[in-house]
């Protein structure tokens, strides 16, 4: 059997174990990995190639950062501040959370953004005694959003521009791609305000992080190093500090909080959700298989062929938008701009029309990574504390598909024209 084609049947039984969950998550991923070594699809270095990716430390060092700042009580600090102020409702705590994680998101890091908010939102979560499901939910939803507003938002748009100037064109204007992502950002929030919020489970935070939030009060020298480390923290993912890599941040941040005495090492051993290192660790050699045997390019190769020679730019869209954001549910999204991206190119020249268009509906869809916890770190991040299951991620991911898509055919074919060339 061909291996690509093998690579889709694990992908496909992975995805059956992840909704059903007959088997934990994470052991499903690892199986994946494992299944696709003993397949001969992967060698033993790629198998396991996921437990060495810069994601996974960032991931285990902000846990512990996140620990620290709920063990010295600044997360609960912060909390209560922001409940005075904004008070208790969960409606506007979701409004203001996600119009701040959009900005945020439009001009650095989706991933760091999240990690460096997650420790607060849960504390707000703890100190107003509301559930934080449908909070974290929407945190990683508007960090998802917010980087489609900007070209350095996210590495799909960033490839877009490269592949765009590399075949001759003028680039994409800074604040272009606000031309879909703003509205895609704007009926995010209304989702999630009017529906997403209802149809989420009423789970509140993780009950290890709730009750060592109300536990501990921390000394006022714990919650003086921890807001320092978190001033590192913010510069060095958010900002950035040369020389020093988010995965490198997030690491030093973590030792500080030991060696300094923020938290003791039991704590911060504590503090690490196993679960989302072992699934993204898990999952990204199923990434590699796809791009190594071809099968994203199948898949792509076999639906545009479904379209035909002279396909409307409606058809168009629909197509590469559908394929984008179906690789990237299983995929990084720069792994899925990356593969899409220069068949998109091939796609426009091939049809003779402005590739404008086509590009950035592939960036686009890249970055829709709203249904599945593994679809993006932003979504892996949350899945522990929040005590979601997979099929809560489908329930507000489809919808905001649907919408981006419908948003996409009735704004791209307008912004970004497919003329004749």
């Amino acid at each position: 059997m061909d291996s690509a084609v093998i690579t889709l049947l694990v992908l496909a039984t992975v995805a059956f174990l992840f909704v059903t969950e007959y088997i934990p998550i994470a052991v499903s991923a690892l199986m994946a990995s494992v299944s696709l070594g003993l397949l001969g699809i992967l060698t033993p270095q790629e198998c396991f190639s996921g437990f060495s990716n810069s994601n996974v430390i960032l991931f285990g060092g902000m846990f512990v950062v996140g620990a620290a700042m709920l063990d010295s009580g600044l997360a609960q600090s912060i909390g209560n501040f922001v409940v005075r102020n904004v008070g208790t409702n969960q409606g506007p705590l979701i409004l203001s959370l996600m119009t701040l994680t959009i900005v945020m998101s439009a001009f650095a890091s989706n991933t760091g953004t999240v990690a460096c908010l997650m420790p607060m939102v849960i504390g707000v979560c703890v100190s107003a005694k509301i559930p934080s499901a449908p909070i974290l939910m929407a945190l990683a939803v508007s960090a998802n959003v917010g980087c489609m507003l900007t070209m350095v938002g996210t590495p799909p748009n960033m490839l877009a521009v490269a592949e765009i100037t590399a075949n001759g064109y003028e680039s994409y204007g800074f604040f272009e791609f606000s031309y879909i992502g703003l509205p895609i950002c704007l009926s995010a929030v209304a989702f999630m305000y009017f529906v997403g919020r209802r149809i989420l489970p009423q789970k509140s935070a993780d009950g290890g992080i709730i009750m060592q939030s109300k536990g501990v009060v921390g000394s006022r020298r714990q919650r003086i190093l921890a807001v320092c480390i978190l001033i590192f923290v913010i510069l060095g993912l958010i900002v950035g500090i040369p020389g020093l890599s988010p995965a490198m941040v997030s690491l030093i941040a973590a030792l500080l909080c030991v060696v300094t005495g923020c938290i003791s090492e039991k704590q911060a051993y504590k503090g690490i959700d196993w679960v989302t290192i072992f699934l993204f660790a898990g999952m990204l050699p199923v990434a590699t298989a796809m791009q190594k045997t071809g099968a994203g390019e199948l898949i792509a190769n076999t639906v545009v062929s479904v379209v035909g020679e002279h396909p409307s730019d409606i058809s168009i869209i629909a197509a590469l938008f559908l394929i984008s954001c179906s690789l990237t549910q299983f995929m990084p999204n720069t792994a899925t701009a990356a593969l899409l991206i220069p068949i998109a190119m091939s796609i426009a020249n091939k049809l003779g029309v402005s590739p404008y268009g086509v590009l950035i509906t592939c960036a686009i869809g890249a970055s829709c990574s709203f249904a599945t916890p593994i679809a993006t770190p932003c979504n892996t991040l949350i899945l522990s504390p929040s005590g979601m299951h997979f099929k809560d991620y489908l329930k507000v991911g489809i919808p905001l598909i649907v919408i981006s898509l419908i948003l996409c055919m009735l704004i791209i074919p307008v912004a970004w024209p497919f003329i004749k060339i």
